[in-house]
């Protein structure tokens, strides 16, 4: 079975896992945080083999790299094939850190931190 010359965006990020499913895709590319070749894309933009896409996920930009099309999910084992990562690695990193500290952070409304929480902290804060 031969790759189609062009599939739309939407059902592209949907097909390699960027997105749980096609609506998140296309309210992405609605919203303005997809673009390709620099360029903001509508959900119905075709993308082709060669083509740089940017996904905005906050604080950062990723890049890919297409390098085959498919319009069928496909499993996360399958996605090298058909795309390259090229986000540079300190912007990965500094998603790392804001996944971490998000999730170390505290529900508002909880008060001061406790004397195990301060030492967790600090202990955090060592280690970076």
């Amino acid at each position: 079975m031969s790759s189609p010359e062009s599939v739309r965006i939407d059902k592209y990020l949907w097909a390699i896992r960027l997105f749980k499913t096609r609506s998140l895709a296309a309210e992405a590319c609605k919203k303005g945080r997809v673009a390709i070749k620099g360029q903001p894309a509508k959900s119905s933009r075709t993308v082709k083999i060669g083509d740089i896409i940017d996904v905005r996920i906050p604080p950062i930009t990723r890049k890919f790299h297409v390098l085959n099309l498919s319009e069928k999910r496909m499993g996360a084992k399958l996605t090298p094939d058909f795309i390259e990562e090229i986000t540079p690695d300190d912007q990965i990193e500094l998603l790392e850190m804001t996944r971490l500290a998000n999730s170390m952070g505290r529900r508002r409304g909880l008060g001061r931190p406790t004397k195990k929480d301060r030492r967790d902290l600090d202990k955090l804060s060592d280690e970076i």
